[in-house]
C-alpha cells in the first residue's frame, strides 16, 4: 500500500516536471518566430523549429493530462468529486493544448502556401494567419489557462486538507494558481497581451511552486501520516 502511494507521488512529480520543461522548451523554439511581424515569411524558412515546438507542446500536453490523472487513486479518497473534477479540467487543459499544437502545423502549411504564391502584400493567406494566432493564444492562455487552474485549484485544496504535502507547500500552490487564473482574466478582457510580461511575472510564483512540488513528490512523496488517515482502498463491492 505505502510502496504504491510513493511510486504514485513519483509519477506525479516527474509529470510535473516533464509538462513543465516541455512547455518551456516549445516557447523558446516558437515565440521569437511568431511574434515576428513577418511570421508568415519566417514560419516557412524555420518550419523544423516549429515542428519541434508542436512536438514538445503535444508532450505538455499529455504530461499535464497525467499529472491529475496520475494523482486520482490518492485524491479520490479524501473527495472524489473534486478528485474527478480536477482529471475533467486538466484533460480539458491537454485537449486545448493539442489544439494549439493543430494550429502550429496548420500555420506551417499556410506559411508555405505563402511563400510559394510569391508572399502576396495583401491576402487571405494574412487573414487566416491571424486567425490562427488568435486561436493558439485564446486555446493556449485563456481557455487552456482557465481550465489548468480549475483543475490544479481542485488538487491544491485536497493537498491543504489532507496535509498529503506541507500546508505551506499546497497554501503557496492556491495562491499561485489564483493569480494564473487572474492572467487569463486580464486577457480574455484584453488588459493585458497574452504571454506579456505582466502575465509572465504573474504565472511565476505557480512555476516556482509547481517544481518544488515535484521534487518533494519525487524525493519525499506524500505524508506518511496523511497517507494513513485515508480510507482503506475498497472494491467494486465495497468491500476491503
Amino acid at each position: 500500500m505505502v510502496n504504491s502511494y510513493r511510486k504514485t507521488a513519483i509519477i506525479a512529480g516527474v509529470l510535473f516536471i516533464i509538462a513543465t520543461v516541455a512547455a518551456l522548451v516549445s516557447t523558446v523554439f516558437t515565440k521569437s518566430t511568431l511574434d515576428a511581424t513577418d511570421y508568415l515569411t519566417r514560419i516557412s524558412a524555420n518550419e523544423t523549429k516549429i515542428a519541434v515546438g508542436a512536438l514538445f507542446r503535444f508532450i505538455a500536453a499529455a504530461a499535464s493530462a497525467g499529472i491529475a490523472v496520475s494523482m486520482y487513486p490518492v485524491l479520490k479518497k479524501h473527495s472524489q468529486g473534486l478528485a474527478l473534477g480536477s482529471v475533467g479540467f486538466r484533460i480539458i487543459e491537454g485537449m486545448l493544448g493539442i489544439a494549439v499544437v493543430v494550429s502550429l502545423l496548420l500555420l506551417t502549411t499556410l506559411s508555405r502556401e505563402f511563400a510559394q504564391a510569391g508572399a502576396p502584400p495583401s491576402s487571405y493567406f494574412q487573414t487566416s494567419g491571424a486567425l490562427l494566432l488568435a486561436a493558439r493564444d485564446w486555446m493556449g492562455n485563456v481557455a487552456g489557462l482557465l481550465a489548468f487552474g480549475l483543475g490544479a485549484l481542485m488538487y491544491y485544496w485536497i493537498f491543504f486538507q489532507t496535509r498529503l504535502v506541507p500546508r505551506w507547500l499546497s497554501a503557496w500552490g492556491i495562491v499561485g494558481i489564483l493569480l494564473m487564473i487572474v492572467t487569463s482574466m486580464l486577457v480574455m478582457f484584453r488588459l493585458i497581451t497574452p504571454m506579456s510580461t505582466a502575465q509572465v511575472i504573474l504565472a511565476i510564483p505557480i512555476g516556482v511552486e509547481e517544481m518544488v512540488l515535484a521534487v518533494w513528490l519525487v524525493v519525499k512523496g506524500f505524508n506518511p501520516s496523511a497517507i494513513a488517515s485515508l480510507p482503506p482502498k475498497t472494491g467494486l463491492d465495497g468491500t476491503e
